[in-house]
């Protein structure tokens, strides 16, 4: 019972952060911003630890939370001159957490199917969008980066929802990876439409609460199934 509670403090205190950082973002705060964005991110990796010991495929899940971490350090200095760098250690993110999601890419269903349709479909719809205005303005040595980062975060979704029809995965936790990993994408996405497309309103908040509520979201989900 103590152990957990311990344990239980980390997610606690990540939500705390995130929650700070938002605020941080919303006030124009950059002191406590340089603070509580990372902190998210360092107490993830802890809760992840005291929960599943990083035994097995959880290991890559903490290999994408320190990655994660180092993009968040990245983008922080300057979201322009380190967006490429912030984009390596993003996309390095993705990779570690296919790896831990690599049973999942071998499963072929009616689900996974539909899910390889339905995301194709959008992914290129966007990466479409986003491609054009990335050229529209100049920026042709990141095309292929962009690319191969949209394809990325697109397999990593789609693993992470593919554990839906995966009976052995509990509920809650395919649940929680499925709706973490979306988030994450969707704040991939508000990010680079921000950056290249058109100003969204409220654009740095909603891809920030987006970014930190899919990694909270995509750890509980792991530390529920393998703690």
């Amino acid at each position: 019972m103590f152990w957990e509670a311990k344990m239980n403090i980390w997610l606690i205190l990540a939500l705390v952060f995130a929650a700070l950082e938002a605020f941080a973002l919303w006030k124009n705060w950059d002191r406590l911003e340089f603070v509580a964005k990372p902190a998210v991110m360092v107490c993830l990796f802890i809760w992840l630890y005291l929960g599943t010991g990083l035994q097995g495929l959880t290991f890559w899940f903490g290999l994408g939370v320190l990655f994660s971490l180092a993009g968040d350090v990245l983008l922080m200095i300057s979201l322009d001159r380190m967006f490429i760098f912030g984009l390596i250690a993003f996309l390095s993110a993705h990779v570690a957490y296919l790896f831990g999601f690599q049973n999942e890419l071998r499963e072929v269903n009616a689900w996974s199917v539909l899910l390889i349709v339905i995301l194709s479909i959008n992914a290129l719809r966007v990466m479409r969008r986003i491609v054009s205005a990335v050229r529209a303005k100049g920026q042709t040595r990141l095309v292929n980066p962009v690319v191969l980062y949209s394809v990325v975060i697109t397999v990593m979704l789609y693993a992470a929802m593919t554990t839906i029809s995966n009976p052995e995965w509990k509920t809650g936790a395919s649940f929680l990876v499925s709706v973490g990993a979306f988030l994450f994408y969707l704040s991939d996405i508000i990010l680079a439409w921000n950056k290249f497309v058109a100003p969204i309103k409220n654009g740095r908040l909603l891809n920030i609460a987006a970014y930190h509520l899919g990694q909270i979201g995509l750890i509980a989900g792991v530390v529920s199934q393998f703690g």
